[in-house]
């Protein structure tokens, strides 16, 4: 047997276990530790470069944010959560967009042609100039384009418009 000074086994109450036993317990515990930091540090890597990817096109700038958290794990995960873009390539694209929706709204207001003042669709006349902008229809009063000749709200479009005078309904009389 060992010597006085080695124990082989340890009593704890009931429960008598051995120095081997115990070893091979911190082993497995060990084992599992250091297989959860390995797969953390690979998850670390891989969530960084697909976060990059989603932010950037530059191949370089991927590259290099992959390796710092590669070589520094955690340390080099803070530094990249630091200097990365703000907003991914997805929503500059969405941003993008609504600017350019804004951009198309703004343009489509109409303006008038001779001092391109805004005005507004219901104007028959530019407040700043005074150019006629629109007509009203002799049969229903809807603003016509000076263009038209045809209203697209009642069908009226018989005789001159240009005239702005609208046909008498009233019936002829018969002069006796």
């Amino acid at each position: 047997m060992g010597s006085p000074l080695e124990p082989t086994s340890l009593t704890l109450g009931a429960a008598t276990v051995s120095v081997s036993s115990l070893s091979g317990l911190i082993g497995v515990a060990a084992f599992f530790f250091f297989a959860f930091l390995a797969i953390f540090w690979i998850a670390l890597v891989f969530w960084t470069w697909r976060d990059v990817r989603s932010r950037t096109q530059d191949v370089i700038l991927q590259v290099t944010a992959t390796l710092l958290v590669a070589v520094f794990s955690i340390g080099g995960l803070f530094i990249y959560l630091i200097v990365r873009p703000r907003q991914t390539l997805a929503e500059l694209y969405e941003r993008q967009l609504e600017e350019e929706s804004l951009l198309a709204e703004m343009t489509e207001r109409q303006t008038c042609p001779t001092c391109h003042y805004r005005v507004e669709g219901d104007f028959q006349l530019c407040p700043s100039c005074g150019t006629k902008l629109r007509r009203p229809c002799p049969r229903c009063d809807h603003l016509l384009e000076l263009k038209w000749n045809v209203c697209p709200f009642c069908g009226y479009g018989g005789g001159s418009m240009e005239s702005g005078r609208a046909p008498s309904r009233a019936p002829s009389r018969v002069e006796r």
